[in-house]
Formats: C-alpha cells, sequence, structure tokens
C-alpha cells in the first residue's frame, strides 16, 4: 500500500516500531477518553494488537498518522476502516491522535479528509460511519468540519469513568462527500 499524502499529513502502514509509542498513548486517560479502552495496557497487548492487525484483509489494516517535523515526519497517532461490507459498500474508521502537543489544530479534521478520500475513491465505498462519544464534543466537531452528519444517539450505550453516556452516529454518503469537494476551490 502507498502512502497517502495532504499538505501536512500522510498515512502509512503501522510498523512494529510505531507500538512503543502507541502503548504510551493508550495509557494515557486524556487519550483513551475518546476510546473504547478503559483498562491499562501492557506492552504485551500492544505487541498482539499489532500482530492481529497485521493479519487483517489489506483495506482493512491501520496506518500510522504523520505529521510533518522539518525535513521528516513525526508519528502522531493511528486511524483505520472496519466492518467493511463489499455488498453495500459501507465501512466504519476510527481515528487516534495521541500526541496530545499536537491537539487542537485541525489534524483531526485534516486525516478524516484522507480518510474520506481513501474510502471513496480507492476502497469504493458509498458510506463512511462513526462512533463518537457524546461527552467529546471536540472529536464531534472535527467531524463535523469533516463533512460527517448526525444521524442519531445510542442512549447510555457505554459505561466509562463510572457513568452511562451516549454514542452518537455519525456518517458521510458518497454524494454529500463529491458535492463538497465541489464547493471548495
Amino acid at each position: 500500500m502507498s502512502m497517502i499524502y495532504s499538505e501536512r499529513i500522510r498515512l502509512r502502514a503501522v510498523e512494529r516500531e510505531d507500538v512503543k509509542k502507541y502503548f504510551e498513548w493508550v495509557n494515557d486517560p486524556e487519550v483513551t477518553f475518546g476510546l473504547s479502552l478503559y483498562l491499562p495496557m501492557s506492552m504485551t497487548d500492544e505487541e498482539k494488537w499489532f500482530e492481529r492487525v497485521s493479519t487483517r484483509a489489506p483495506d482493512e489494516k491501520p496506518f500510522a498518522i504523520e505529521v510533518r517535523a522539518g525535513d521528516g515526519w513525526r508519528l502522531i497517532g493511528n486511524c483505520t476502516f472496519f466492518d467493511i461490507d463489499t455488498v453495500a459498500h459501507c465501512g466504519e474508521l476510527g481515528i487516534m491522535i495521541g500526541d496530545k502537543s499536537l491537539w487542537n489544530q485541525g489534524l483531526g479534521t485534516e486525516t478524516m479528509g484522507l480518510l474520506l478520500r481513501h474510502g471513496f475513491e480507492t476502497l469504493n465505498l458509498n458510506r463512511i460511519s462513526l462512533k463518537v462519544y457524546a461527552d467529546n464534543p471536540r472529536a464531534k466537531h472535527a467531524y463535523e468540519k469533516a463533512g460527517f452528519v448526525h444521524e442519531g444517539t445510542l442512549r447510555e450505550a457505554v459505561f466509562k469513568r463510572g457513568k452511562f453516556s451516549d454514542i452518537h452516529m455519525m456518517s458521510v454518503l458518497r454524494r454529500e462527500w463529491e458535492a463538497r469537494k465541489k464547493e471548495k476551490p
């Protein structure tokens, strides 16, 4: 799989050496606040995750997210498509920006733009969806900026940090994405 680029971001295949950084991030409560993780992860857990995702179908292997840093690239997170349905041409995606020093700089929105382009133009999807916790407005805002539309709410569908919370379902259809593309210069 070749790399996918935007102005500031590139998506590349996840490599074994990325696991150390992912281990750090998935054990940071601020990072995992918006993720389905709720227990501490060991380095062995992360290595097993890498082994599992390495055997996935090519369309569902995760990407490492990197940002330009001088003459090189700096790892800041990962993202992936999963549950791809080739008959209905739909799939779900997930993203983690683990490098907190780069939060609130539009990198999540830019990454979502790359994922949408990849999903619609390469994977031939018609609908791309995601789930976001209702108590994560920063993420929901980033998804809306990328073109995702709120479809519905799974009420009290997750128990995290001592309370039940809602999960918002969001999606983008190919025709909506194409219309947005035409509007931008």
